[in-house]
């Protein structure tokens, strides 16, 4: 069937299967010339419609075709041997087109979130301070946390080394360790039975990957295992096949997957910038470096903890998140074009 009604020139003696027919040309007919009619009359059109198609040989004999004197044949050949390359390479720069069409969008998208952690898609103000005093203020905040038995006390991570840094950052930013600014490795667990009726219940496949929003909210599922607890302004991390990108920050309380980690900043870092942060590409990079299982990668929680991130001061990250909300809505209109 696919090859029905396809053309052929035989340069030589050959045998052909007796499903093909066999043309030979009176001295006026070029038979390069008659090949590219043949091609562009699309014969197929002429088949039986059946499970095997065929064209019947009585049918094509009685197609109308125009004949042009047999120089002007040749010299319709020499024409189309110039022009047809160039229309398969226009063929092959059309697909190469839509396909960078295709991921425009998406490749817009990464250069805003990595021009965003690099400090690129903002300006320094005055006032902005130092990141190493909103550290200060995360130690302090930690250190009272600990004595009023909300958190864990842990062992003091080691500093980032030089090694470990993927990119520059503005010198009144800081490179610290994901656990030592956030509660990664504190999220709480919580069995299914404690879960209230008409509680949101976030799973995986309620938010949408790349896009940092939720596809839908549950809140009449009944849960048939445990979940993790998330407080509202909690970034929801999907650690569950981390090429996805399933993140999202909701503005109310509710228990999710425990394949989506919940945690937030101390210090009052932004949730939003945080968010951004995991599916940065350089960061995004690193953090798929480091996952377990073929089948089903995942971020483990020690690792994670350990990842190297960049820590603008307070009111950098405000105008970081201000600055990708407004344009990010727009590389997803852009997409749908």
């Amino acid at each position: 069937g696919a090859l029905c009604g396809n053309i052929n020139v035989a340069n030589g003696e050959f045998y052909a299967t007796e499903h093909a027919v066999v043309v030979d040309f009176y001295k006026d007919c070029d038979v390069d010339w008659t090949a590219h009619f043949l091609t562009a009359l699309n014969l197929n059109q002429y088949a039986t419609a059946t499970a095997q198609p065929g064209l019947a040989v009585s049918k094509i004999n009685h197609v109308l075709i125009p004949l042009p004197p047999l120089a002007e044949q040749r010299r319709i050949v020499a024409r189309l041997e110039e022009l047809l390359p160039l229309v398969d390479e226009l063929g092959k720069d059309e697909k190469e087109l839509d396909a960078i069409e295709r991921e425009f969008p998406d490749a817009i998208r990464k250069s805003l979130l990595q021009a965003a952690i690099e400090g690129k898609l903002t300006k320094r103000e005055p006032g902005d301070g130092d990141a190493r005093d909103l550290l200060a203020e995360i130690q302090k905040e930690k250190a009272r946390l600990v004595k009023e038995g909300k958190i864990r006390r842990s062992a003091p991570l080691p500093p980032v080394a030089e090694d470990e840094i993927p990119f520059e950052i503005p010198d009144n930013w800081r490179w610290v360790r994901l656990g030592e600014i956030t509660s990664y490795a504190n999220s709480r667990q919580v069995n299914q039975r404690e879960i209230p009726a008409g509680a949101l219940v976030v799973e995986l496949e309620d938010i949408e990957k790349d896009t940092c929003r939720i596809l839908e909210k549950h809140y009449d599922r009944t849960p048939g295992s445990s979940k993790n607890q998330f407080s509202s302004g909690d970034v929801l991390y999907g650690k569950l096949r981390l090429y996805l990108k399933k993140t999202v920050v909701l503005q109310e309380d509710g228990y999710c997957s425990t394949e989506i980690v919940p945690f937030r900043g101390y210090g009052g870092i932004e949730s939003k910038y945080l968010m951004y942060i995991m599916i940065s590409p350089e960061i995004d990079s690193q953090i798929n470096s480091l996952t377990y299982g073929m089948d089903m990668p995942r971020l483990g929680r020690k690792d994670a903890v350990l990842l190297p991130v960049p820590l603008p001061p307070l009111a950098e990250q405000r105008r970081i998140v201000a600055r990708l909300e407004g344009l990010l809505p727009l590389v997803d209109e852009l997409g749908k074009l």
